[in-house]
């Protein structure tokens, strides 16, 4: 977090924490202009020391402007939140950023279901699409992505370009670290 520059602003998906650390978002906060979160999470910011102000919180199909022509909208995904024993109190949220010359889909954590092709209908065509790769399980199915759901989801949201993340860094699932990096290429190869 030291490494950060000033960040004009920090965007949350939901409040698990593998996306959201106490320690790096309380070393952040000097740096962080706004802060664009799901409905609730903004509870955990304040407490942390946040100011109200800096907080954009909102639910589902609900777009805010922000600095430099830049749009955000607040999209549906297919997860669960909570910290320690509190479940589903706050939303989890994927996010369609769209500045002047580009679309990007931001995924958060989200397993598969319609709201991608609902997604990509109204907001796509995307040039990027942030997609989670990794940390997934068959019995997780309906909260993270398979690799198998990747060509689905890319096709559904109309998507030039992924970038795939979420794997390599937290160890939740079983599989080896690099699996989904390497079932990324290979769908990637299969899918031109």
């Amino acid at each position: 977090a030291k490494d950060f520059p000033k960040i004009d602003y920090l965007v949350i998906s939901h409040d698990h924490y593998d996306h959201l650390d106490y320690e790096t978002v309380k070393e952040l906060r000097p740096k962080v202009e706004k802060v664009i979160l799901p409905l609730g999470v903004g509870a955990h910011f304040e407490k942390w020391n946040y100011l109200p102000e800096q907080l954009i919180e909102e639910e589902w199909n609900t777009s805010v402007l922000l600095k430099n022509n830049l749009k955000i909208t607040f999209t549906p995904a297919r997860h669960f939140s909570g910290r320690k024993f509190k479940r589903n109190t706050t939303l989890w949220t994927s996010y369609v950023l769209e500045t002047p010359t580009q679309k990007i889909f931001l995924g958060g954590d989200s397993g598969y279901d319609t709201h991608f092709r609902e997604i990509g209908e109204k907001y796509g065509p995307f040039d990027f699409a942030i997609l989670e790769n990794g940390q997934y399980n068959d019995a997780w199915k309906y909260i993270h992505a398979l690799p198998t759901d990747l060509p689905v989801i890319i096709n559904d949201l109309k998507t030039k370009h992924i970038i795939p993340v979420h794997a390599a860094k937290f160890a939740l699932a079983k599989h080896a670290w690099d699996e989904p990096l390497e079932k990324i290429i290979e769908n990637g190869k299969q899918n031109k």
